[in-house]
Parts: structure tokens; sequence; C-alpha cells
């Protein structure tokens, strides 16, 4: 996010990790048959086993050049499951055809100087990826699946290979042309990934097991964490092999997962400009992404909120963290917390600067952490002030879903720059929509009730955010009610 003088200053921009802030989860009975809260595209949101099944089926592929280990008989357990996905989802969603499985598996050890995948050494190629040219999977044993495992655990690998598969997929669909750009066919992949793990989440899989709270949280995180890095627009490897954001391969997961593989044919150029609408994509030159989480940006930030919302009675701001503790209708939800009683906005200012505190590592996968982890949270408990003046109840986690949404909205409104009564100018910029969608998935507080409840799913949550983000006010009322 920027803020700049609109006589032409610099801008100053913050990323941070939440990782001082969590949320409880609500239980109970759903309150809308229209977008039940405690369902997962149509699944109960579960928790329960994720991962390699302890009576998995023995794989049916056999891996060249393998080591022997326990990676590669993951790796191996993985794609011949997503071969079994393919067998049965392949016919039906090409008109009959029948699936040919790839041709050979290969793993190498990129920190060795022995290996070959693709016509090319592997040493220091920590990938997973299909070759086109010999119709093979191919996966680096060595560091990339390890760190995947270690992160995401089994089902972060299985994630990256149905990716991969995806792409064989598209080959032997004969689904993109000659010069299809990249974006495309990866965001294709990324929805067929999305139609293989509701495979295994429904319990059709013979291998693995994935529950619909925790464990597809797991793989939603190790989507974002392949996302694109952030390039300005002075970047000359800007939209050259595009694979996405964070939001973008998010939504394209998901849409396998709730439509099936039939829906991935859909992702285009057109498609994705239409999500993409005017979203940032890149950083202007003079730009780093990063707003200082201070006293002066968030009273900016609530002064753009109040003229894009226009409440006929904005929120007040208190800044010390312990009159959230005294508010008679809502438990603190620091680092932000909303009392309906007094339609006061609390900052604990000190725990929103850790939540925003800059990545220190930014050419490590992980979360998109940012300034916008921070001050999304900011903008969910603005838009529940909004909410309260509408006489829409606060405390359920139709209304957590309803935040999410509305956060969505005010996170489209603020990438049209707002000049605000002291001068200010508040934008968005490239990369802030990625950081409040990894806050979503892992601290879930801008997705949160009053109370700062929110519901299992991440999955829930972030859809509920995207429709916010792709619509308007009305449509996320419409939705939550």
């Amino acid at each position: 996010m920027s803020r700049r003088q609109v006589f032409g200053a610099a801008a100053l921009l913050v990323a941070g990790l939440a990782v001082a802030a969590c949320t409880t989860t609500l239980q109970g009975r759903p309150v809308s048959v229209f977008d039940d809260p405690f369902r997962v595209a149509g699944m109960d949101a579960t928790d329960g086993p994720t991962g390699l099944r302890p009576d998995a089926q023995d794989p049916t592929r056999e891996v060249a050049d393998s080591d022997g280990g326990d990676i590669d008989a993951l790796a191996a357990a993985a794609v011949s499951d997503i071969e079994e996905f393919w067998a049965q989802a392949y016919p039906e969603t090409f008109d009959g055809a029948e699936f040919t499985p790839v041709d050979a598996l290969v793993s190498w050890d990129s920190t060795d100087f022995d290996g070959m995948f693709c016509g090319a050494d592997t040493i220091g190629l920590v990938n997973a990826g299909f070759c086109l040219d010999d119709n093979t999977i191919g996966w680096d044993r060595g560091e990339l699946l390890p760190a995947l495992r270690g992160a995401n655990g089994d089902m972060g690998v299985a994630m990256v290979l149905a990716h991969e598969y995806g792409h064989a997929i598209e080959h032997q669909a004969r689904l993109n042309k000659p010069g299809t750009p990249v974006l495309v066919a990866e965001q294709q992949a990324d929805c067929f990934a999305g139609a293989y793990m509701r495979w295994v989440a429904e319990g059709s899989s013979p291998r693995f097991t994935l529950s619909t709270a925790d464990g597809l949280n797991g793989v939603l995180s190790a989507v974002i964490a392949f996302r694109d890095p952030l390039f300005s627009e002075a970047d000359d490897l800007a939209s050259i092999d595009e694979h996405g954001s964070a939001f973008e391969r998010v939504s394209a997961f998901q849409f396998g997962f709730t439509d099936g593989p039939g829906s991935c044919a859909a992702i285009d150029l057109r498609e994705i400009g239409q999500r993409r609408g005017d979203l940032p994509v890149l950083l202007p030159e003079d730009q780093t992404g990063e707003l200082p989480v201070a006293e002066e940006s968030v009273r900016a930030i609530v002064d753009a909120l109040n003229i894009s919302f226009r409440p006929a009675r904005p929120p007040a701001l208190e800044f010390t963290a312990e009159a959230a503790e005294s508010c008679p209708d809502a438990r603190p939800s620091p680092p932000v917390s909303y009392c309906p009683a007094t339609n006061t906005l609390v900052v604990d200012l000190p725990e929103l600067q850790v939540m925003g505190a800059p990545q220190e590592d930014v050419d490590t996968n992980g979360p998109a952490t940012g300034d916008n982890t921070a001050y999304s949270v900011l903008m969910s408990r603005y838009l529940q002030a909004v909410q309260h003046e509408q006489g829409l109840v606060l405390d359920t986690a139709e209304a957590a879903l309803r935040t999410a949404c509305l956060t969505g909205v005010a996170t489209t409104a603020l990438t049209r720059d707002v000049t605000t009564p002291d001068g200010n100018t508040i934008a968005l910029t490239a990369g802030d929509l990625d950081e409040a969608v990894s806050g979503i998935l892992t601290n879930g507080l801008a997705a949160s009730d009053v109370n700062g409840d929110s519901v299992p799913s991440g999955f829930a949550r972030i859809d509920a955010f995207r429709v916010g983000v792709l619509g308007d006010e009305q449509r996320c009322l419409a939705r939550f009610p």
C-alpha cells in the first residue's frame, strides 16, 4: 500500500507477517443455507488425518534415477494417485477420451552433479516439472520436495506434483495453442491440481487423506508459496514466465476444487484479465510497496475508507490498547478491535507494527508478508463499523465471512487513489492483495467476527474475500446476509 502527498512526495510503504495475532474458530450451526460457513465447496469443514494413509496402496509407477528413499517413494505414490484420479476424470472431462499416463518419472538431487532431466543438467535445479519433449514428470529429491514436506506435509508434495501433472493433461487434451502465455498454462494447472485435491478430500484416494480444515489450509499455503515474485515496472523480467500472484493462483485452485476439472479449460487470458480488472500487478518505479505502520498511516487509511464508504457516523480511533477490554458488547481482537457500543476502533499500535514487520528474506518461499497483512485487519474492523451502522449482526460465523467479503471490497476500492482531507493519497500497490490473502489464511483476523472468531476453513475465508475483491458491497450483503 502507498501513501503520498498530492504534490508528489515519494511514497513510503511496509511489509510484514501476521505473527502475533490469532483467532478462535466459531462453532455451532450454520446461519445461511446459501453460504454455509462450516462447509467447504459443499463439504463439511472438519479436521482429521491429512497425508499418506498408513494402509496406502503401493505406487504403480517406478522412478528413474531414484535413490530409493522416502521422498521418492512419497512422490511415486503421489503421481500414482494423481494418475488414478485422471483415469476416472479425463474421460468425463474430455468427451470420453482415454487417459494416457506420462512415459516416465525422473528423480534427481539438485546438490549432486550427476543428474539429467529434459536434456539438461540438474545441478542446482531446485524444481519439479513436466518435460514436453519426452513426456516425463521429474522432481528434485535433494532440496525441493523435502522442503515442501517439511513446510506443508505430504500434501505439499502431492500438490506440486498434481500441478505438474496438470501440464501433462493440458498437452494431452490439446487445450492450448502454440504461443499460449505461460500465465494461462500455469493457472490451468493450478485448477487441475485443485480438482485432484477435491477427489482426495472426498475420500476417493486409496493413498492420501485431506481434511477440509487444517489439511486444506496447508495445501493453500503451498499454492501461495509458489506465487510470482513482486516486480516493478522497470524490471526487465516482468511478465516473462509469469505464473500469477498468490491471489490468482489460489483463485484458480479454488475453481478446480469447487467446480471440477471441466472448469479449468475456461481459464484463458480473457478470464484472467477479468479477474485482474484494475488490480495492480507491477510496482511503479518510484515505489517499494511498503507503508510504515504508524499512527499517521492508520489515520490516513481510515480517512480513505470514510471517503469510500461514507458512513453517517464514522468510527472513532483510539490508540490505547487497554480500552478494548472495557467494551461492553465485544471482546478484544488485537491488534485492532471494534467496539459497537462506542463505535470505536481500538488500535494496539505496537502489535499492529509486529504484524506489519518487513519480510526478512524476500527470496524465501512462504506466506506473502507485508504492510497489508496488518492494514487488511484494520480495514476489516472498520467494515465492522459499517455493518453495525446498517444494523447487521456482528458476532456470528456468517458475520465473519461477510467481514472478509467487505474487506475484499475495501481492498479493491483502495486500488484507486483516494485523496484524504489532509492531502495524503492512499492507494493499494502490487503485492498488497497477496499479503491480505496470506493473513486471512494464517491468522484469519480479517475474516473474523466482532470478537475475533473466524471459521475453521481458510478456503472459505479466502473465497469470501475473493467475492468482495471481484464484486461489491451489495454482493457481499446478499451472499452473507
